[in-house]
């Protein structure tokens, strides 16, 4: 049995009973991506020489009496549109391929707190704009249960390397289902917390409404212990909530007694394909025989979440990119014949073409004879599709639905079909939209491949999803199924 099928409290315990060391779980972590990553194709950095020197560093401090928190030492991916001081973080792109950052993020600073070892940086859609992980400028990922398939995007590497036992656990970011969607596709689990539960500061920026840091982690008690450590107010955030963070491990209990879900039929409607809706139906089976009551509710505007999101998305993309223009940092062309050659070349060489779409929507989208017949219409359709949340909340504790419409589909099956890719995720979309929490547990197999339950909480109630998820994964067996690479 490999370190990394043990949960965090066991090897926690086994740390201080100095039954293993730090560097024992350095060394099963790069052990294991010299075995299997050049054809999962997780990492697109590692800091191998910097993390065994500080796993010796943190195995010399087990020997003083100190209360050590339960992320200590244990081995950590990180997406790499989060930066990291003096390790390259490309955000998948070449127009950052040589980006080494002087500044940590705050969610880093946090781990760093923590005594966690940052093992390396995880592949990526560029930007983090896609559904597949193909968008890399770099490599594409490769789901560990069949290696002929997509992980999912954009946190796809850092689902991947959970799911292979590259590293313990990983941080991702979800902007419209980009932690939970490549969760559901690798049978981890994957949570986006409520906007602002989790600091912002030091993410490279695609929609900034919409963009949350969160944990990608074996057990949904792992997947705690991580948000634990990383939530809070930041006074380098604006956008960073002043709201309590409650002990999430405290609502762990395995009670759901009387517990109210309900149900959209929107998410079981046309697209979703059978073998997935009845992996929803036995999740709730599962949900009923632990004393939860579940009825069918309705979030109307949810059928125009995938438009509002594209064109809101897009047009927040379209600003935060333009700071990338060759003059301060990041790639510049050798082509120019002048400044605003010089722009468009870079730019042009720089950016992979689903980011240049996504540029170009976006400033459709914002252009003074569209601005309010697209974006301020998109803005509008948002506060319904949050109101449609807010009404099923005053009756109903959390809502369940799947996560992804299908199991993870083959490499290049949709490459070439924008539409049917933006798809991916619209079961996801409307969580982001909205702001609140959601969770990805895995929900069963079909085919092999793992599929995903989705369920969504109230804003800043991570507490109550936990509460369920946890539950639901007791009762069931699907999360300890492993890929065999």
């Amino acid at each position: 049995m490999s370190l990394f099928d043990k949960k965090l409290s066991e090897l926690h315990s086994l740390l201080h009973k100095k039954e293993i060391s730090v560097s024992d779980l350095v060394d099963t972590s790069y052990k294991r991506i010299n075995e299997v990553d050049d054809k999962v194709q997780a990492f697109l950095t590692l800091d191998e020489e910097n993390a065994r020197k500080y796993a010796k560093v943190l195995d010399q401090a087990l020997g003083l009496e100190k209360d050590h928190g339960l992320l200590f030492g244990l081995p950590i991916g990180v997406k790499d549109n989060i930066v990291t001081k003096g390790i390259r973080t490309t955000a998948a792109s070449k127009i950052l391929g040589d980006f080494n950052p002087i500044y940590n993020a705050t969610v880093v600073e946090k781990l760093n707190q923590a005594e966690s070892v940052t093992i390396g940086k995880i592949n990526m859609d560029e930007f983090a704009m896609g559904s597949s992980n193909e968008n890399s400028a770099f490599a594409a990922t490769k789901n560990p249960w069949d290696l002929e398939r997509v992980p999912g995007g954009s946190s796809g590497g850092s689902a991947a390397a959970v799911a292979a036992g590259e590293v313990f656990f990983s941080l991702g970011s979800d902007t419209g289902g980009s932690i939970r969607q490549p969760a559901a596709f690798c049978g981890v689990v994957g949570l986006k917390p409520t906007y602002g539960r989790v600091s912002r500061y030091g993410l490279i920026a695609f929609a900034s409404s919409l963009d949350q840091i969160g944990p990608i982690t074996r057990t949904v008690e792992d997947n705690a212990y991580l948000l634990q450590a990383i939530s809070g107010l930041d006074p380098m955030d604006s956008t960073s909530a002043n709201a309590d963070v409650p002990d999430f491990l405290s609502s762990l209990t395995g009670d759901i007694k009387r517990l109210k879900i309900g149900v959209p039929k929107e998410y079981l409607a046309e697209g979703v394909s059978e073998e997935v809706r009845k992996s929803v139906k036995d999740a709730l089976k599962v949900l009923e025989g632990l004393g939860a009551t579940w009825e069918e509710v309705s979030l109307p505007h949810s059928q125009y979440a995938l438009a509002t999101y594209y064109l809101l998305s897009s047009s927040e993309a379209s600003a935060n990119l333009a700071r990338f223009d060759g003059v301060r940092y990041g790639y510049r062309t050798d082509n120019a014949k002048n400044l605003i050659d010089m722009y468009k070349q870079t730019r042009s060489e720089g950016f992979g073409p689903e980011v240049k779409r996504r540029i170009m929507l976006g400033t459709y989208a914002l252009s003074a004879g569209h601005y309010d017949a697209y974006y301020v219409k998109a803005q509008k359709v948002r506060t319904l599709i949050k109101q449609d949340f807010e009404d099923v909340f005053e009756k109903y504790d959390v809502i369940i639905g799947p996560t992804t419409p299908t199991p993870a589909f083959k490499v290049g099956e949709n490459t070439k079909d924008p539409l049917t890719m933006y798809a991916n995720d619209i079961l996801t979309i409307p969580v982001n939209l909205a702001g609140v929490p959601g969770i990805s547990v895995p929900a069963g197999f079909v085919d092999g491949l793992p599929v995903g339950l989705q369920i969504i909480g109230n804003h800043f109630d991570e507490s109550t999803i936990y509460r369920v998820a946890h539950a639901y994964e007791q009762a069931t067996d699907h999360h300890k199924k492993k890929p065999q690479l």
